[in-house]
């Protein structure tokens, strides 16, 4: 959540000084890297950062932090804040260092509720809110989670227009906020969005879940010569998708098909009458069809396809950038594009405690002080090797 959140702030523009411990953040080491504690995901998620080791275990280390806080727009951490608390750290500690301030907490549970200190993960928060369950009832199986990590990724991007919001007060109010962002909380809403449906009601109109959402049926249909994401969903596409097999009557001759309401009640049989349909061309012949009729289609891929997608590589998404220490990159541009305002110069993922020594120098440090911290192991600086060094 936290590399997440602050990553986006940090295509914008933001100044993201990420504080690691002295071991590192742990997603450094997922995924295969060509040099320790650079793995993808890490890599992914924290370019537009400088990376700062603090031992903040330790006074030296925890005064360096507040130091860094007196002139900060934002406190952004990603742990419990109970452990928040035990480092001093706590939102009256530091609304007293700077009180214009955003102190923002993503966690996992809302602080006056039972679940307040117990720790948090993606999984646990998909299972609590309810994604599992829903998978198991769309494919008639096992509860799953679903494979990558949307709790952590939704609260993240929530934590950002959070973020943003409060720095947006700040300007009127003069003042800082405390902002918590939990995970909980965050995802329920996300999901029973969809899913409440019935339990909306007192009394409840019926046990809830969104039926074309939880359809057995709801998946990339098979055509003759390999799968097509299609959607056809309201009376005018109907229209055409029939006109366009040749089936135009059967909006007359099966009430199920009729409208939008009676379509919804039987979608089941709906979607499956659609699967039976869709193996009978190819997939080529079946965007040619739904294009001309102004069906909604996408390519189903997979995790090569989506590179060579043309749409993908006219807006220039994927990009090869230069690491200085992990060579050649497939990296991912921001999606948001801003009409006037010019992107941010790219900073690539940093070392662990690459830019202490800058950071600590530029809060006012001198060199002697940075050499002690550094000598009692209160701070950590790392560097960058050249690739093939």
């Amino acid at each position: 959540m936290g590399p997440f959140a602050s990553q986006a702030l940090g295509d914008m523009g933001a100044d993201v000084i990420k504080i690691e411990a002295p071991e590192g953040d742990a997603v450094r080491q997922i995924g295969p890297a060509r040099h320790p504690g650079m793995g993808p995901i890490f890599l992914n998620a924290n370019r537009n950062k400088r990376s700062v080791v603090l031992d903040l275990k330790q006074p030296e280390g925890a005064a360096a932090l507040k130091r860094l806080l007196v002139d900060a727009d934002v406190l952004m951490y990603n742990v419990r804040p109970q452990a928040m608390a035990r480092l001093g750290l706590d939102y009256e500690s530091v609304r007293a260092i700077n009180p214009r301030l955003v102190y923002a907490g993503v966690f996992g549970f809302g602080q006056d509720g039972p679940y307040a200190s117990r720790p948090a993960y993606d999984d646990l928060i998909q299972g609590a809110a309810t994604l599992p369950h829903l998978m198991a009832r769309a494919s008639g199986g096992i509860p799953r989670y679903v494979p990558t990590a949307m709790a952590d990724r939704v609260v993240g991007l929530t934590a950002v227009g959070a973020i943003l919001a409060s720095v947006l007060a700040r300007q009127h109010t003069g003042r800082g906020d405390r902002v918590d962002i939990p995970m909980f909380e965050t995802m329920v809403g996300f999901v029973l969005g969809d899913h409440l449906a019935g339990l909306t009601f007192e009394p409840p109109l019926n046990d809830g879940g969104y039926a074309r959402l939880l359809s057995p049926e709801r998946r990339p249909y098979r055509t003759r010569d390999g799968y097509i994401c299609a959607l056809v969903y309201n009376d005018k596409q109907w229209a055409g998708f029939l006109q366009g097999i040749g089936r135009s009557s059967l909006l007359h001759e099966d009430p199920r098909f009729a409208s939008f309401a009676s379509r919804a009640q039987h979608i089941d049989h709906v979607y499956g009458w659609l699967a039976q349909v869709f193996e009978q061309r190819t997939t080529q012949e079946w965007f040619e069809l739904l294009e001309a009729a102004d069906v909604p289609c996408m390519p189903m891929h997979d995790l090569h396809s989506v590179l060579d997608d043309p749409h993908l590589q006219a807006t220039g998404f994927f990009e090869t950038v230069q690491h200085p220490s992990e060579g050649t990159l497939r990296s991912m541009r921001p999606a948001p594009r801003w009409q006037t305002a010019a992107r941010p110069e790219p900073r690539p993922a940093p070392a662990l405690g690459e830019h202490t020594v800058q950071v600590l120098q530029e809060a006012g440090y001198s060199a002697a002080e940075v050499q002690a911290m550094l000598a009692c192991r209160a701070a950590l600086a790392g560097s960058v090797r050249e690739e093939g060094a």
